[in-house]
């Protein structure tokens, strides 16, 4: 594996913590390996690696574009990767109420059920 690859597993299991990265490995296949492979050196080895902006602003930012964009399942993972991350749920809520306004209601309204769901399992686990 490759130098930007090793550095998105360290920064992919501080945010999503190892339970779910060894999930997701014990679960990859000959099929999806260059899939898991490109989202570690591309999403983690080098947007979530940068020091630019901190981890609780990314996180924000990609609740926001997840909810905007409807992808729940992922958006679930990153609100509960907030544990990992110091995004609040005021911070949380702050993001989904730009989502209200410059991604629409329905898609904001729908991340709100989905981050409460999230938030409640969270609490549960504690």
């Amino acid at each position: 594996m490759s130098e930007r690859f090793d550095q998105g597993m360290i920064v992919r299991r501080r945010v999503l913590g190892d339970a779910h990265v060894n999930r997701a490995e014990a679960n990859k296949t000959d099929f999806d390996e260059p899939f898991q492979t490109l989202i570690t050196e591309a999403a983690w080895g080098s947007v979530w690696s940068r020091d630019t902006i901190s981890p609780r602003e990314r996180s924000m930012l990609t609740i926001a574009l997840l909810a905007g964009l409807g992808n729940d399942h992922e958006l679930a993972m990153h609100i509960r990767a907030t544990a990992n991350t110091g995004a609040s749920k005021e911070d949380v809520l702050d993001a989904l109420l730009h989502v209200a306004i410059y991604a629409g209601v329905p898609r904001a309204n729908h991340a709100i059920k989905i981050a409460k769901e999230t938030f409640a399992e969270m609490e549960a686990k504690r």
